[in-house]
């Protein structure tokens, strides 16, 4: 196995542990600072990189519940409609992403609720400061494999405030399953066994293009996308049904002498689809199958939309991994993100 230096493959192995003591953490969070459910008109989560995708999962898991709108933001900027009834949650593991700690300090002067998620930092700061909600993240994570301590205390708030009353047995379900997933990928599961180990193995040097189907898979597809360029240090590109067949679906025809040889295309599928994705599913499949050089599809498991959202980017965490592994790449550092900060802060 290729060098780990930060131990990440580790840190991946003890999500179902992460998230499972998140939750009971959260339990602890002081609710007096929600207001009822019906004094909030909207949702705003705002964050970057491995600590947005927490906004993207609350968001998505939980639109079949939530009474109000939740609006997912990865700018600078907050919107003008966000004000005294906005519950806006502000998550940066570190509590000092430049973008993050913007909103969150607009957020504020707009009126809105603010909660900090973080392990401390500038946000940290701006919430006592600015009369908000600081929620404590454990320290010692990567950002990226801190997915379980930045989720839980959004869907404990959903629950405890009575805004999404599902969102406790959600993350219940979810857990169980990430540990069934983490036995079946955990590395000392040798071969053709190892579902992840044999994704990777398949990709190999090609380049993946992962598709996902709805709001659900668009998620999943994009964390794998994320996986694969900071954990192997390699291209990957993602996109969803039904949105694809309405533009991307022309790009395969006129270089398919080329993408035939360099892209693997990933299907990820979950039991919560739109009856008409399916057969979208299959028709893109006939249509490009000759442009790229083999389709891979992965069924999602799990009982709830949260467990079987979480069970496909938990396989993706062990791919990107393993295809880290197999090209003697360091799955931990993130060389290129540390040198763009470093030129940012002279800019």
């Amino acid at each position: 196995m290729a060098v780990d230096s930060l131990n990440f493959l580790e840190a991946v192995c003890g999500l179902p542990e992460q998230l499972a003591a998140a939750h009971e953490a959260a339990g602890r969070i002081d609710i007096a600072h929600f207001a009822p459910a019906a004094h909030i008109d909207n949702i705003v989560v705002c964050g970057m990189g491995g600590s947005g995708i927490s906004g993207d999962v609350f968001a998505t898991v939980l639109n079949d519940e939530l009474p109000v709108p939740v609006t997912v933001l990865k700018q600078y900027r907050m919107p003008a409609f966000v004000g005294p009834r906005t519950l806006v949650f502000a998550v940066s593991y570190s509590g000092d992403t430049e973008e993050t700690v913007s909103m969150a300090r607009m957020a504020a002067d707009c009126g809105a609720r603010l909660v900090c998620i973080s392990v401390g930092g500038a946000l940290k700061t701006l919430a006592e400061e600015k009369g908000g909600l600081h929620v404590p993240c454990p320290p010692g994570y990567l950002p990226r494999a801190a997915l379980g301590a930045l989720i839980a205390p959004l869907f404990v708030s959903a629950f405890r405030s009575g805004l999404a009353i599902g969102a406790h047995a959600q993350l219940e379900m979810a857990q169980l399953q990430l540990a069934r997933r983490r036995d079946k990928c955990r590395p000392d599961v040798e071969g053709a066994a190892n579902p992840a180990r044999e994704i990777a193995r398949r990709i190999g040097r090609t380049i993946p293009l992962v598709y996902g189907g709805g709001a659900l898979g668009a998620v999943a597809a994009y964390r794998w996308k994320c996986d694969i360029n900071e954990n192997a240090k390699a291209p990957a590109f993602s996109h969803a049904h039904p949105e694809l067949g309405h533009n991307e679906i022309c790009a395969w025809g006129q270089h398919g002498d080329v993408t035939r040889q360099l892209i693997t295309l990933i299907e990820l599928r979950h039991g919560f689809e739109h009856p008409r994705l399916s057969p979208r599913f299959g028709a893109t499949r006939d249509v490009i199958d000759e442009a790229v050089h083999q389709i891979i599809s992965v069924e999602a498991e799990g009982e709830s939309r949260l467990a079987q959202l979480l069970d496909l980017m938990y396989l993706g965490d062990f791919v990107s991994c393993y295809l880290a592994f197999d090209n003697d790449v360091d799955p931990g550092p993130i060389d290129a993100i540390f040198e763009l900060k470093r030129r940012l802060a002279d800019a």
